[in-house]
């Protein structure tokens, strides 16, 4: 695959489009290129066919959430403030990739398959999550866990499917309201006793 020029880039995300709604098999090269106005030869002068397009399409998307997330795991504030920062900013880079973000959950058995892919999961999300626990670890915010690693799985997944779950809904999502949603669960998880539980501060 050759190196796809930005202004390319950017117009190719509507091609996940048709990809969310069909699914790739049911989805031809002139189906992508009439969503994202690039003429068919000039998607394949860039892409070998449909599955280079939608590997590039997720490796997009999972680019946009490794800075977003990274910037936000960087910031200010203690692990759990942070935390809330990072999950925040996840949905916040789904939101704005609506289709990639569909197609992501219609393919997630190729997807699955794709090396690159899961390398780019662990770079996007798992590694600033796991820098955050330990450091929530450290300043008393978070918990100290017995595995981090199936920690940061598990809050990624949680995100990921909540996100994906208002996508499908209404083919948009509240950050904010979402975001204090998944986060309230994250750290309150579903225990009854009340004395157990991490609540956020009311603010930053």
């Amino acid at each position: 695959m050759r190196q796809v020029p930005p202004s390319l880039a950017v117009r190719l995300r509507q091609a996940a489009g048709p990809i969310a709604e069909r699914g790739l098999d049911q989805t031809k090269i002139d189906d992508l290129a009439a969503a994202s106005g690039i003429p068919r030869a000039t998607l394949y002068y860039y892409f070998a066919g449909k599955e280079e397009i939608l590997a590039f399409l997720l490796r997009d998307l999972l680019s946009a959430m490794a800075d977003a997330v990274t910037r936000a795991a960087a910031g200010a504030g203690t692990a759990q403030q942070r935390l809330r920062a990072v999950i925040s900013a996840q949905l916040q880079v789904m939101a704005a990739h609506p289709h990639s973000c569909r197609a992501l959950l219609a393919e997630l058995g190729r997807a699955g398959r794709m090396p690159a892919i899961a390398h780019a999961i662990g770079e996007a999300f798992h590694q600033p999550v796991l820098r955050l626990l330990h450091d929530g670890a450290q300043d008393h915010s978070l918990r100290t866990l017995p595995d981090p690693a199936v920690a940061a799985r598990t809050i990624f997944g949680a995100v990921v499917a909540s996100g994906l779950a208002d996508l499908l809904a209404a083919d948009s999502l509240d950050v904010s309201q979402l975001t204090g949603r998944v986060t309230e669960l994250i750290l309150d998880g579903v225990a009854a006793d009340p004395a157990s539980s991490r609540r956020l501060p009311t603010s930053r």
